[in-house]
């Protein structure tokens, strides 16, 4: 093998880590944008279209929702449609299905809670979701104290666990927290669940200046982000990413052709964080 073909192979990259790294360090200049899709919502190929649509409409990465009964950081819009979803038939596997086909175009980030993942046992679905070509996963009821086994069994499979701050985390936890990410860092812009919100507080710029100071891998902001111009927001005070999903799953379950819709609510997200 030639030097300079050797070169195209290692500039490829291996692991979900490297993934997630290439796709924020390709945004030329830009916020990386991770889009929202609730996997079987409203049924299980129609979720696939929806993030095929992202994917072709300016998305980074794909944060990929699995539907559970009780999501406690869930406001109203996903919770409906994780409900809807699960009454569909979604299923664990059906979802997973749906991000080994996304992960084929660009970088899926897995969003569950614990019990789904302890039920399975943490090595068998770290394993599983790296089979499936996902890059990582958000676990949002995973405390960092309690997260040993997740993460060393996410490590093991070349998967990022991706860590969670808020406004509330002080400064001792978030350097813990922040020595231990992976992937990178989703700062929670609120206090409270998912939902779209009329604008930021005065906060963010501060908030995401303490994760930056102390982060080594990207810093993405979400929780209240809905519009081109909150996307660009975010962009301007210091988000490596922007994350937005409950305007995205309301779209999706006011269109009658939720893919379009939802594609083309990217593309306007996308153009709003072009600077």
């Amino acid at each position: 093998m030639s030097k300079s073909a050797r070169d195209r192979v290692a500039a490829v990259p291996q692991t979900g880590e490297d993934r997630i790294a290439a796709a924020f360090a390709l945004r030329r200049g830009r916020a990386a944008l991770m889009p929202y899709v609730m996997g079987g919502y409203p049924d299980l190929p129609t979720s696939l279209a929806i993030g095929e649509a992202y994917a072709a409409n300016g998305a980074d990465l794909i944060e990929l929702g699995v539907p559970y009964s009780d999501p406690l950081a869930d406001g109203p819009v996903i919770h409906a449609a994780g409900t809807a979803a699960l009454q569909a038939g979604a299923t664990l596997a059906g979802v997973l299905e749906v991000g080994e086909a996304l992960a084929r175009r660009v970088p899926v980030i897995l969003m569950c809670y614990v019990n789904l993942v302890l039920a399975r046992g943490a090595e068998r679905f770290a394993r599983r979701l790296s089979d499936a070509g996902i890059s990582g996963m958000i676990v949002p009821d995973l405390p960092m104290h309690e997260a040993g086994e997740v993460r060393d069994a996410c490590h093991a499979a070349q998967i990022a666990l991706i860590p969670l701050v808020a406004p509330t985390t002080p400064d001792d936890r978030l350097t813990a927290i922040a020595a231990e990410a992976r992937g990178f860092i989703y700062v929670v812009s609120v206090v409270g669940t998912t939902g779209e919100r009329p604008a930021f507080g005065d906060h963010v710029g501060g908030l995401l200046a303490r994760v930056r100071k102390r982060a080594d891998v990207p810093v993405a902001l979400g929780f209240g982000i809905s519009t081109p111009s909150q996307a660009g927001e975010a962009a301007d005070a210091g988000a490596d990413g922007v994350i937005v999903a409950s305007r995205l799953i309301r779209a999706v379950s006011e269109a009658d052709d939720p893919a379009a819709v939802a594609g083309e609510l990217v593309a306007q997200l996308a153009a709003g964080l072009i600077r």
